[in-house]
């Protein structure tokens, strides 16, 4: 019986007991949000130095995914799409703990990883309109006269690299991601033109995954398979020579060879310095951050999205503020390249004509 009564006193006591009164720092933040936002407050240079986009290109995101970052909850205070994609923003480029970054914005941890995922999945369907491999007879010319002019190398309409791109090592499978440098990545394929715009991007290899190997289970390689004789790439010994997709030669042996290596090397280097830009615009992809700390189709979705922001701060000609190092170089995997295969037979057929093609091009233009 005294336990019963002591039950019925204890409901009671809940019931008069009134509710919690809310933090005055959620109440003042939350003011601060409503009435006045980053946007209103930091200058051309600033914003772009903190959410590497000019204002009105954040504007122009805002308007495209704002109606699916609207929050469905009548809770007071529920964060803005604007300061979704504003935190989602500063992460890309920052790349900084998620807790660092609610602080600056007068939002909780666990806000920001939602706003970031919010964004990302809003983003991620957009990138198909802004990374768009070369299709029209007028790009393709201009990428292949532009090549032809500067590198002396006919029907190029790019040039492809691999980079890696740290994250968190999985709990299933996490051997298959550690890539050659040690640490749990994911292998990336980027494909880029001469304006330093990334034209084709797959992220979904673990980073044991070899470079050759992406890029024949890609569609851009099955394409060019496809269509051979159209167009071609350039890559490094990584790859496999083929009529298209040249690699520079082994072992020059004579003067034209060590010229068309030379042209090879300086056209390649457009598609490292687009990676080495494109890691210094959005930290959250390169080493220096510790990379990113999510499941790995979470990260592929995200290195996605800031290919896809790259190139509109690319065709924006959006200054890069942050120089303070420069890309580490990626190591080569050099394949053999002597022509021959076991007991001195000739290799397969792709590589005997990519072999010929590029002899070609050596004896006419260097």
């Amino acid at each position: 019986m005294a336990a019963l009564q002591r039950v019925l006193q204890l409901r009671v006591r809940e019931r008069q007991r009134q509710r919690r009164p809310r933090s005055r720092l959620v109440t003042l933040n939350a003011f601060i949000r409503q009435h006045q936002t980053p946007l209103d407050i930091l200058d051309d240079m600033a914003i772009i130095r903190r959410y590497r986009l000019p204002r009105g290109q954040i504007a122009q995101l805002l308007n495209s995914i704002g109606p699916q970052l609207m929050r469905a909850t009548r809770r007071n205070f529920a964060l803005s799409p604007e300061i979704q994609l504003l935190s989602a923003l500063r992460f890309y480029a920052t790349g900084s703990f998620l807790q660092v970054l609610g602080d600056g914005l007068g939002i909780s941890k666990a806000s920001v990883s939602r706003a970031v995922q919010a964004v990302t999945n809003a983003l991620l369907p957009l990138a198909v309109e802004h990374i768009q491999f070369p299709a029209s007879r007028q790009d393709i010319t201009e990428i292949q006269q532009y090549f032809l002019t500067h590198h002396h190398i006919p029907q190029v309409i790019g040039v492809i690299d691999g980079t890696v791109i740290p994250i968190l090592t999985p709990s299933v499978d996490g051997h298959l991601y550690i890539c050659r440098k040690g640490y749990a990545a994911i292998n990336c394929q980027v494909i880029c033109d001469h304006k330093g715009l990334i034209t084709d991007i797959v992220a979904r290899w673990p980073g044991s995954t070899h470079d050759s190997f992406m890029f024949t289970n890609s569609s851009v390689g099955q394409e060019a398979q496809n269509l051979q004789g159209q167009w071609r790439l350039l890559g490094d010994s990584g790859y496999p020579l083929r009529p298209y997709l040249f690699t520079p030669v082994a072992n020059p042996m004579n003067n034209r060879e060590t010229n068309f290596n030379v042209a090879h090397r300086v056209a390649r280097s457009i598609v490292e310095r687009t990676i080495g830009r494109w890691k210094m615009r959005f930290r959250a992809i390169h080493q220096s951050s510790g990379g990113l700390l999510f499941a790995p189709q979470k990260c592929c979705a995200v290195i996605i999205v800031t290919a896809m922001l790259h190139n509109i701060a690319v065709q924006m000609r959006v200054p890069l503020l942050n120089r303070e190092e420069d890309e580490e170089v990626e190591e080569e995997d050099v394949e053999d390249e002597d022509g021959m295969g076991p007991h001195g037979q000739p290799r397969n057929a792709q590589y005997m004509a990519g072999f010929r093609a590029r002899q070609q091009v050596i004896d006419r233009f260097f």
